[in-house]
């Protein structure tokens, strides 16, 4: 808000002409607050990041309509005139923004999937703001400028050096549309090139579902061998809190560590660091030295990760790429050979849910000794049952409660493989008791604990972590050529977890991107009633996307939903300067201008609103890109988008517009010309009316003479 303020000193120079959009953003907050709590839109993160992007647009409409107003009080007309005249010729343009910003954002609140349902109200409370500045902007904001603005006298040096600045840029701005009109091939294949180069940043910068935080946790996993129990677990997990405890007794990084040994072969901590403010190294950072430390371990195999927001998995690892086949023999093999080719990845911590470390026993029946002996096969598996897994015979009831009568041999009978050979048939024929081990054959051998489908489809899944640099889309990617190119019978490939959600995301982000693209020209088609206008302004939105993924590039940021919604939110912000420039040339236009002439005039003219709205925006960003602390890193990717974006499409524009505008608009008239020429035919009408409503009445009173 600050730097808002003073960007609008810096070009108006007086504190009574800041006060007029400086109350825009208050009263739509506000506003906004209202409208969220009729819609049941909490107060959360992603909301409050929609009012802080909010605070930069919010005062646009307000600057366009101040600024005309003020350029008009400096030509001479009455404060109150001013505000009236100039209040209509920007109405138009400030409609149109505001109806394309809030085409841009309502298809984000229509997001499927668990990231729709986080950005929907980002989308809401970002279009609510927009749509009340529009109000504010032609009601409050002429009525302030009527009553506040002043013709300005003696400036300060500051403000006079910055207005003599803008003065000698204008004039150099004038001199290089003059060259772009001479040379508009070079602005042509500049256009192309930009252009061009959002497919090559595109598969430059990384993919990710979201940027990786500082969660200020994070935790370990430790996973024994099949049958461990829990005293074994107890002393592994001992072990890691010995290793682990020197981040809270000698470095002071973290709080607490909790440790948690299960029944089973796992055991779970939780490790909580100091307040980010309290400790010089990241998590990231900590966890990497953690990791070499607990990486010696022999007994448990050690995970680490932290869990990130965005992400309904929770902390579970990031990469979880599913492997379909028709039997689990076929997934053992692909077991075997995706973990080889993983390997060689950039990934930490493979693991797969299919191995056959579970010790198990094969029982296969001699049915024609058995038959021999009157032993059938249902009698040994009834027994095996009983022995071993027990049998509920009969119940009893005792003080008005009953329960279960388990037949079951003593644990200390059923330890070891070699009891079995202790167990006893009766031979239907016979009588007699004949030894089980005469009847049946056992052989040893290993399973997998848990026998997984997904989909229907017999299956496995690979889980790992990701290396510093490595991104989760490469990741996934390597591991799709992987499965082609060694696996070609898998009958399936799919995806788990934040693996899914990156994927899901992704495809629902850039459909949200061509529909917003698709509702906002059919809105400034409807608006200007034509197609060419239009396609000039839309031609922005290209400039503006390039200009946020070089930002992405430059910072080492990645692209991930916050980013892509800043790509979206694009459209509108790049489109806003080609409206107030089109739409005003087209007024020239219908004052009887040339196509060059009037076009040149509006860029000139609309050169200052322009710039301030646009650097308002951008400064608007500034406080997202140098925050710290929590979230700072999904708000720097959305900032730096933003500021990158805003200003590059910002200085194509002024130069890129004018000439295709000079170009193409030759080929359609302004809405305006349609409008007077639907009231000239409609006043001829009239006239043509009254005629014969005359020469009716003159014929019935000629006999009355």
């Amino acid at each position: 808000m600050v730097l808002v303020v003073l960007v609008l000193y810096a070009f108006l120079g007086s504190m009574r002409t800041v006060l007029v959009p400086a109350v825009t953003v208050p009263v739509c907050i506000v506003s906004a607050f209202t409208v969220m709590s009729i819609l049941g839109v909490s107060l959360n993160l992603l909301t409050l990041l929609a009012l802080v992007l909010a605070i930069g647009l919010v005062v646009d409409d307000a600057i366009v309509v101040l600024e005309n107003i003020y350029r008009r009080i400096e030509e001479g007309e009455p404060r109150l005139l001013a505000a009236y005249n100039g209040a209509r010729q920007v109405g138009f343009a400030v409609i149109a923004t505001t109806l394309v910003l809030i085409g841009v954002f309502v298809p984000i609140a229509f997001l499927e999937g668990n990231v729709g349902r986080l950005f929907s109200e980002l989308g809401i409370t970002l279009a609510t703001t927009v749509a009340f500045s529009s109000l504010v902007a032609l009601t409050l904001t002429p009525m302030m400028c009527s009553r506040l603005l002043r013709r300005a006298g003696s400036k300060n040096w500051a403000t006079a050096r910055i207005d003599d600045g803008f003065q000698k840029g204008r004039s150099a701005y004038a001199r290089a549309l003059d060259y772009c009109f001479a040379h508009k091939f070079i602005i042509l294949l500049l256009f192309l090139s930009v252009s061009a180069s959002i497919f090559g940043l595109m598969r430059a910068i990384p993919t990710e579902l979201a940027p990786r935080e500082d969660r200020g946790a994070f935790f370990i996993i430790a996973r024994g061998p099949e049958g461990a129990g829990f005293e074994y677990m107890r002393e592994q997990m001992k072990e890691v809190e010995d290793r682990a405890m020197y981040l809270v007794n000698e470095t002071k990084e973290a709080r607490v560590i909790i440790v948690r040994a299960d029944g089973d072969n796992t055991g779970f901590s939780i490790v909580v660091l100091e307040p980010w403010s309290n400790r010089n190294r990241s998590a990231d950072e900590i966890i990497e030295e953690l990791r070499g430390k607990l990486a010696s371990m022999t007994g448990v195999s050690v995970f680490i990760n932290m869990r990130q927001g965005i992400s309904a998995t929770g902390g579970r690892d990031p990469v979880n790429f599913v492997v379909g086949g028709n039997t689990y023999e076929d997934l053992a093999q692909y077991r075997n050979i995706l973990e080889e080719e993983a390997a060689k990845l950039p990934l930490i911590g493979v693991d797969t849910d299919y191995r056959e470390t579970q010790p198990q026993l094969r029982v296969s029946i001699d049915r024609n000794r058995a038959a021999d002996l009157g032993v059938s096969v249902a009698t040994v598996g009834r027994t095996l049952e009983t022995m071993l897994g027990g049998r509920r015979i009969t119940t009893f009831i005792e003080r008005g409660e009953e329960y279960d009568v388990i037949l079951r041999a003593d644990d200390a009978d059923r330890r070891q493989p070699s009891d079995l050979t202790n167990i006893y048939v009766r031979s239907d024929t016979s009588g007699e008791l004949i030894p089980l081990s005469s009847v049946i054959k056992i052989e040893e051998q290993a399973a997998s604990a848990t026998l997984n489908r997904y989909n229907r489809v017999r299956a496995l899944t690979l889980t790992a972590q990701l290396a510093d640099g490595y991104s989760l889309d490469q990741a996934l990617s390597d591991l799709e050529n992987i499965v082609r190119t060694n696996m070609p019978d898998v009958s399936s490939i799919d995806y788990k977890g934040e693996s899914r959600e990156l994927k899901e995301a992704g495809s629902a982000v850039f459909f949200t991107f061509a529909m917003a693209f698709l509702v906002v020209f059919l809105i400034l088609a409807a608006q200007f009633e034509s197609f060419i206008h239009p396609f000039v302004i839309m031609l922005t939105v290209p400039l503006a996307a390039a200009g946020g993924l070089l930002g992405l590039y430059l910072a080492g940021s990645s692209l991930n939903i916050y980013s892509q919604i800043g790509l979206v939110m694009l459209i509108g912000l790049a489109a806003k300067n080609g409206i107030l420039i089109v739409e005003f040339a087209n007024q020239l236009r219908d004052e009887g201008k040339e196509v060059r002439e009037a076009i040149i005039e509006a860029s000139m003219i609309r050169l200052r609103p322009i710039l301030m709205t646009s650097i308002s925006t951008v400064m608007g960003a500034v406080p997202l890109i140098i925050a710290t602390g929590p979230g700072s890193a999904s708000r720097l990717t959305i900032g730096v988008v933003i500021f990158s974006g805003v200003a590059l499409s910002t200085i194509l524009t002024l130069f890129m517009v004018p000439v295709f505008y000079d170009m193409l608009a030759k080929y359609t008239r302004s809405p305006g010309y349609e409008a007077a020429r639907l009231q000239k035919q409609q006043a001829e009408r009239e006239r043509q009316a009254a005629g014969s409503d005359g020469g009716l009445s003159g014929a019935a009173g000629s006999p009355a003479e």
